[in-house]
């Protein structure tokens, strides 16, 4: 029995984690739960985002399953994500799109995977204030962290019978640091010969995406196009309400929604767990379960498709529990 450390975040996290632990049990996933409150409340009530406690839990069981946590804009304190990626070097975001066939969209038939590196970049927040008037913000690529995240999204590509990994950059100008990136791509790609691989610009990537997003298969980035590509291609899905996402390290794992803690929704029980729920399933995988995880991923897809216990987002009335009920009971 594996122990995970669970952080329940606010917003609507506490709502949607509590829905996804109750699946868990029912789908009897050999996990048991070390629960903290984390975020914002926290934050108000200690001057901590995370209690010392929970630092702990994680650094002792490795993996985290962790509900989405405010943070505030242009001021107060840095996002936790960004602190716990730094911290425990989860380099390797891995965020997969795949259509639904009972959630309709402008754009059937995706399925593709965004490996977003997670630990430098514009991300490492080095601003300097040069006058009243300019602000320079540091970008930082180098070819360590560059290397790990380009071979994890082959070796992902090979091992998943993926066809091509497609390295998105904006080397036609930043021909230092993303020219870096780039060089890194197709020396890596002559290690994997039954792999396609090419490369594109990252403002042509997001036409593409929307123009014929079934011509990308594995797309590997540097972090702020990460960040952004992979919440357009959660758009082609049905929104990020319904996209799964990890961070991974050498040593350590984190399974997230990644989503907003949506304030303007909290306590009126409408809040849809799929997202975490589907990271939980991720999760699964990553520990052995895959036959839990898939059972839990068959029954969310019979309820999309009956499409009577929805929550308002996917266009239901269906409260958060009537929906956890629901799958639940595609369990037994």
């Amino acid at each position: 029995m594996k122990t995970v450390t669970v952080f329940r975040g606010d917003g609507i996290g506490p709502e949607i984690c509590d829905a996804v632990l109750e699946i868990l049990k029912s789908a009897k996933a050999k996990v048991t739960f070390e629960c903290f409150e984390v975020g914002a409340m926290e934050y108000e009530r200690n001057g901590k985002l995370m209690p010392d406690e929970a630092y702990a839990s994680f650094e002792r069981n490795k993996v985290l399953l962790k509900a989405p946590i405010t943070t505030p804009i242009g001021k107060g304190f840095r996002s936790l994500n960004v602190t716990l990626r730094n911290k425990y070097d989860l380099y390797a975001n891995i965020r997969p799109a795949k259509s639904n066939p009972a959630i309709v969209t402008p754009f059937p038939n995706v399925d593709l995977v965004t490996f977003r590196e997670n630990t430098e970049d514009l991300y490492v927040g080095v601003e300097k204030v040069i006058d009243e008037d300019t602000v320079h913000a540091t970008k930082i690529i180098t070819r360590k962290a560059s290397e790990r995240i380009i071979r994890d999204a082959f070796a992902y590509a090979l091992s998943n019978h993926r066809h091509k990994v497609t390295c998105v950059h904006k080397a036609n100008i930043l021909k230092q640091s993303d020219g870096m990136f780039l060089a890194i791509f197709y020396d890596i790609a002559k290690e994997y010969p039954s792999i396609m691989a090419d490369d594109k610009i990252v403002d042509n990537v997001c036409m593409q995406l929307v123009m014929h997003p079934q011509a990308f298969d594995v797309l590997v980035m540097p972090n702020l196009y990460g960040d952004i590509v992979s919440d357009l291609t959660s758009g082609l899905i049905g929104g990020l309400g319904l996209l799964p996402s990890c961070n991974i390290g050498k040593t350590y794992a984190m399974f997230e929604a990644v989503h907003g803690s949506a304030p303007d929704i909290v306590g009126k029980h409408i809040a849809n767990p799929t997202a975490l729920l589907l990271s939980a399933c991720m999760m699964l995988d990553y520990l052995k379960e895959e036959e839990t995880a898939s059972r839990i991923r068959t029954a969310v897809d019979e309820v999309l498709k009956e499409a009577v216990s929805l929550t308002p987002d996917l266009h239901g009335t269906a409260t958060t529990q009537q929906y956890c009920d629901a799958i639940i009971e595609h369990l037994l």
